[in-house]
């Protein structure tokens, strides 16, 4: 019906959600409740176009919202003040060296000071799927620190977007640059955004219809890639 979501129970089946097309309005995307953040559940999740997000004291909540904000990454924008960086600044590229340490920043008061939405149990669950090979890392490092960085879900030839953070000028970025190019190496199809922001938008990233965005999960999620980590080639960051 539409106007309600579903609740979703720890004991149903991992892979039990509604359709997406049931997603409210408003707030929009909003499709499910409950459940849990097992390694099962949550790639059954992505595999179908949805993702956790809530914040402390609410039940788990489950998105996805129309349009989508995707990346391709071969289209992604390099600006010449970002490739002056990369040639001048320093910075380092590291793959699955910190993960914890990155997750632990994007939830960090001292970069979200307004609050976040990764809780001590978010964390522990995409830790877990880190240790289970799904979960990636791309790490900024200068001078022997850790400055800035994203993480992520890669299934199939699909990488999920989490969240990013930045302790110098475009360290973020540069971590957004290495990622867009090991995809590319990897033949990766797309990056799922989930939803738009103008720091995204001015990478490359742009909107799609939710159908369409589902098709194509369906054709790029399919194949089931050994799961692993990516390793911990260095690089420095380069145009």
């Amino acid at each position: 019906m539409r106007g309600s979501i579903v609740w979703l129970s720890e004991r149903d089946s991992p892979d039990t959600f509604p359709p997406v097309d049931r997603a409210l309005r408003e707030p929009d995307g909003l499709l499910a409740a409950g459940g849990d953040l097992s390694p099962h559940r949550l790639i059954a999740a992505y595999r179908r176009g949805i993702f956790p997000w809530y914040s402390q004291g609410q039940p788990i909540l489950w998105w996805c919202p129309d349009p989508r904000a995707v990346l391709f990454p071969g289209e992604f924008k390099l600006s010449r003040s970002l490739a002056k960086t990369l040639r001048n600044k320093g910075f380092e590229t590291r793959l699955d060296t910190a993960f914890t340490s990155v997750i632990q920043a994007c939830g960090s008061v001292a970069v979200r000071p307004g609050g976040t939405w990764l809780s001590p149990e978010m964390q522990a669950a995409y830790v877990s799927l880190h240790e289970q090979g799904y979960a990636h890392s791309v790490e900024t490092w200068y001078e022997g620190r850790l400055v800035g960085g994203l993480y992520g879900v890669a299934v199939g030839r699909m990488f999920f977007g989490e969240s990013m953070f930045s302790l110098e000028r475009d360290a973020s970025k540069v971590a957004m640059s290495r990622l867009c190019g090991e995809l590319v190496a990897r033949d990766f199809h797309m990056i799922d955004c989930q939803m738009a922001t103008p720091h995204l938008m001015s990478l490359g990233a742009q909107l799609i219809p939710r159908n369409r965005f589902i098709q194509q999960l369906a054709e790029h999620t399919t194949s089931d890639r050994p799961a692993g980590l990516w390793g911990s080639r260095c690089l420095a960051a380069t145009t």
